[in-house]
């Protein structure tokens, strides 16, 4: 049997690969989770190894280190139906294992060779695309959809979310103009591609086009705000919008109404949290009371947390920080050194990504809070041009430099600020949040 782009399938049933082409909509679409689907899929044919592993997959994306027995387990079950099964649904069993061990690199490069050969492999296309983004693989996040995408057809009902992917690798690598076009276009042939607005969200924040940000979002909502995965993180979007205006009253708002409490589900959803007050703390915002509920309903207090994936580690270092648990921080930073740098734990991706961003990073953090500023600032600006490479998105990782400007204006280390305030200045207009630290910095003037 085949699916609707000609790939092979590894079942005769046809309830069984519908429900996996549903399963992969929604891995693409964020709408709901896949789980249902899959779950359908096994149960119309127990035999088939795909399910399983789009479940183990699916679960992974989570980055949640509490995932990993269930994702095991699940490749175990998968593992005695790989002799019976297709080329190609073998590779991703060998890719999701990969990813289950740590070793992210290795599997978007077999995601990347079986692309190679099957470019119309949607469910490659978009695991890779997630861990390239994990990994701060920006080139990747660009060149990966291009290869794949004149290969595609325009009428085929994926095909908008492939270009959505393509339209944020452009992004990342600073391809605004190109970017938003395909954003756009993407957007044309289906307005429900939350990736698409989420690129486009992308390139204008990184133009500090802040009003027309918060008023594309607010056009498109109809089309991501209800039953949508990415929705959080859209609303994080529109929150950096209103922070770019200085309007920490609405920040405020949009954390209250979709940031906080029980709109929390997940750990991907806590780091935005994290992240937004974060900033407005640096602005001088009390939000210690809303750190101090996000930890509260943030567990991590099981060893198997830290030191798992540096970025997620950073943004627990900063809710614990932001509600005045120094020393639970420091203690934080210590189990996540352990694991991060263990010799059994060198070949995971994090191993590097802790080595090379994430500790030294929670290290500058910690002076911070010790109130050794200028160490802080000396070391937030060496972390800098190593930051790509533990994941996130530029507009995720500007916070490392709104830590150093607001580090800076604490004490006496003008000089690295400079440089990054000045980088910033030619990069986007100057916006209401770039006046207020070039004025705390006393690099523009107040009149």
């Amino acid at each position: 049997m085949l699916d609707p782009r000609g790939l092979r399938l590894g079942t005769a049933s046809a309830a069984a690969a519908d429900a996996v082409e549903m399963a992969t909509w929604r891995v693409m679409s964020y709408f709901d989770t896949p789980l249902a689907d899959i779950d359908r899929a096994v149960a119309h044919d127990p035999a088939w190894l795909m399910p399983r592993v789009m479940k183990a997959g699916y679960l992974l994306s989570l980055t949640e280190p509490s995932q990993l027995d269930a994702c095991n387990a699940l490749l175990a079950e998968a593992e005695p139906l790989l002799r019976a099964s297709p080329p190609r649904e073998c590779a991703h069993f060998e890719a999701v294992r990969a990813i289950a061990q740590g070793r992210w690199g290795p599997a978007c490069g077999a995601w990347d060779a079986l692309l190679i050969d099957e470019p119309r492999d949607a469910l490659a296309l978009q695991w890779a695309h997630q861990w390239d983004f994990l990994r701060g693989d920006a080139v990747a996040l660009r060149q990966r959809p291009a290869r794949a995408l004149p290969e595609w057809d325009e009428t085929d009902p994926l095909f908008p979310y492939v270009l959505a992917l393509h339209a944020f690798g452009l992004e990342e690598c600073n391809l605004y103009a190109m970017a938003e076009e395909a954003g756009r276009r993407a957007l044309s042939l289906n307005p429900k591609v939350p990736w698409a607005v989420h690129a486009v969200a992308h390139a204008m924040e990184m133009q500090g086009r802040f009003d027309e940000g918060a008023v594309w979002l607010r056009q498109t909502q109809g089309d991501w705000a209800d039953g949508n995965g990415l929705a959080s993180h859209l609303w994080w979007h529109q929150a950096l919008f209103r922070l770019e205006a200085l309007d920490d009253v609405g920040v405020l708002r949009l954390v209250d109404a979709h940031l906080a409490g029980e709109a929390l589900q997940c750990t991907l959803q806590r780091l935005d949290a994290a992240s937004i007050l974060w900033r407005l703390q640096l602005l001088g915002v009390d939000v210690s009371a809303h750190f101090r509920a996000l930890l509260e309903g943030w567990d991590t207090a099981a060893d198997g947390e830290a030191g798992y994936y540096a970025f997620n580690d950073v943004h627990v270092m900063l809710a614990k920080l932001g509600c005045g648990e120094v020393a639970r921080a420091e203690r934080w930073l210590a189990r996540c050194a352990t694991r991060a740098m263990t010799a059994e734990d060198a070949r995971r991706a994090n191993h590097a990504m802790s080595r090379e961003v994430g500790l030294p990073l929670m290290r500058a953090l910690l002076a911070m809070a010790r109130g050794e500023i200028d160490a802080a600032c000396d070391q937030l600006y060496a972390v800098r041009p190593a930051a790509p490479a533990f994941g996130g998105s530029h507009a995720q990782r500007d916070l490392i430099d709104q830590t150093l400007f607001a580090a800076a204006a604490k004490g006496g280390r003008i000089a690295p600020a400079r440089a990054v305030f000045n980088e910033r200045r030619l990069a986007r207009p100057f916006t209401p949040l770039s006046r207020y630290w070039g004025e705390r910095l006393g690099l523009v003037s107040t009149a």
